[in-house]
């Protein structure tokens, strides 16, 4: 289940930059069923099929037909990009839709890795495989804060990071060159917000709660 995507999303939790904010989500329909038993919506455990391009010049920069497996998420909780949470919705099993997606709900002013660069317009094209229901959420804030102190410290998310990296990797999934210091320095930035270096639990924003 884990993907390029997620990794990045676990890394890059709630950093979506404003940028280019006047463009907007492009959502066509290329394929649909004639007969839809059920629509995606916020909270489903999709598995999707998806070809990823720069829209400036059709490079592919993933795809998960390369590894033939589809990529697993739930929709509406920001595992993925706004893109996706966004254009998703709705979606009936075997649909087919290609979304554009700007900056502001892709990767912003950032980029991600050395395949997307910063202020890039993404296209996809994608296929929705499957809808079930979603296992309980993770409690993310639980994964870094190895040490149980409700405080995350920079090392403790460096290690998370580099982990859900090594994870990916281990699992056959692409994933870019990242630049960990960097991203770590982009989420004690943003969620930090006494600015002792610390994320304390009320700080953080991510999942935080075991769900039953």
């Amino acid at each position: 289940m884990s993907s390029l995507w997620l990794v990045l999303c676990a890394a890059l939790l709630l950093l979506a930059s404003v940028f280019a904010q006047d463009e907007e989500l492009g959502v066509e329909v290329l394929a649909k069923q004639e007969n839809c038993d059920r629509e995606a919506k916020e909270g489903d455990m999709l598995m999707m099929h998806y070809t990823g391009y720069l829209a400036k010049d059709n490079t592919k920069f993933d795809s998960s037909h390369d590894r033939q497996q589809p990529f697993t998420f739930v929709l509406g909780k920001g595992q993925v990009i706004k893109g996706w949470d966004q254009g998703l919705m709705g979606m009936c099993k075997g649909e087919k839709r290609k979304l554009t997606v700007p900056p502001h709900l892709g990767y912003g002013d950032r980029g991600a890795g050395a395949v997307i660069p910063g202020g890039a317009t993404l296209i996809f094209d994608t296929e929705l495989v499957d809808i079930q229901d979603a296992p309980p959420q993770q409690n993310i804030f639980k994964q870094i804060d190895t040490d149980e102190d409700k405080i995350v410290s920079k090392v403790e998310l460096y290690k998370f990071i580099e982990g859900q990296i090594a994870q990916a990797r281990e699992a056959g999934q692409t994933a870019p060159d990242i630049n960990t210091d960097k991203i770590v320095a982009e989420i004690l930035e943003h969620e930090d917000a006494d600015k002792d270096g610390f994320i304390s639990f009320e700080e953080f924003r991510g999942p935080k709660h075991d769900e039953l």
